[in-house]
């Protein structure tokens, strides 16, 4: 690999996907040993030459030689471009280019939604902007694949349910909207920051799913892996809604939605 050399990556250390990255770049020779710079431990220079708002929603890349700051897919295109130009030239092709910017903002700001911290609450803390945009668009993804994966997957359970996508995606918001009413006089301004990570939970739920589909396992089977993936949804939303240091509020509403549904369902046989 072709190092890129002075130049130091700003990378939000309380974020598992930017921490794995840019050490990868490190181990690969991509970057330098002193390649990378945690955001909450930047240097006196650093701190001086970056956008600090900036880099909390884009990573930073500084350029020593120049004294220059390049942010977000720019920044990790330089670092890929040195070692692999002509990725770069393929990654700047429009509108693969246009994909790529759009993705990477879709990513950074979700990410705290996807993999939150406990640190997150502070005030040095690389936490991104809320975008509205690019919530709404995350929660779109998480309840059109949930909606997919739900529907194939409800016709092993042996409840009697046929595969059927719009009323999982009913379901899917149907949980955005009861959350939010029940929930928005308490959580006030974390009301969204809540959302992403139950969507999260529902993200992580669908996944575990993926596997069941594969397997030739009959309905008895399959309700028991449906309940150990319900299980392991609740212990991941009781965990988030502690970073968050939220009450148990919002759990017991989560449960009590998840058990009506389950309880129309059977009962209309739909």
């Amino acid at each position: 690999m072709k190092t890129l050399k002075n130049h130091t990556l700003i990378y939000d250390n309380e974020c598992p996907m930017c921490n794995i990255y840019s050490k990868g770049f490190i181990k690969c020779g991509m970057l330098d040993e002193k390649g990378r710079e945690a955001f909450t431990d930047l240097s006196f220079k650093n701190k001086d030459l970056i956008d600090f708002n900036r880099a909390k929603n884009e990573i930073a890349l500084v350029d020593h030689e120049k004294n220059t700051v390049i942010y977000g897919l720019e920044s990790l295109l330089l670092i890929i471009g040195n070692s692999f130009p002509k990725l770069e030239k393929i990654a700047r092709i429009q509108p693969l280019h246009w994909f790529f910017k759009k993705l990477y903002s879709f990513v950074s700001y979700n990410r705290k939604q996807i993999i939150p911290s406990v640190k997150d609450q502070h005030e040095e803390a690389c936490v991104p902007d809320f975008n509205l945009k690019y919530r709404l668009a995350y929660f779109a993804f998480v309840v059109i694949f949930s909606g997919y994966i739900l529907s194939i997957f409800s016709s092993k359970i042996g409840l009697g349910l046929t595969p059927n996508f719009w009323r999982e995606f009913a379901i899917c918001c149907g949980q955005i909207v009861c959350q939010t009413l029940v929930l928005k006089t308490y959580l006030k301004d974390k009301i969204w920051n809540y959302l992403g990570n139950m969507m999260t939970v529902s993200l992580i739920g669908t996944i575990l799913l993926i596997p069941a589909l594969f397997l030739n396992i009959n309905a008895n089977a399959s309700v028991i892996y449906f309940g150990t993936v319900v299980f392991i949804m609740l212990l991941e939303h009781l965990r988030r809604c502690r970073i968050l240091k939220l009450n148990l509020l919002p759990t017991i509403s989560w449960i009590v939605f998840r058990i009506t549904v389950l309880a129309i369902l059977i009962w209309m046989n739909i």
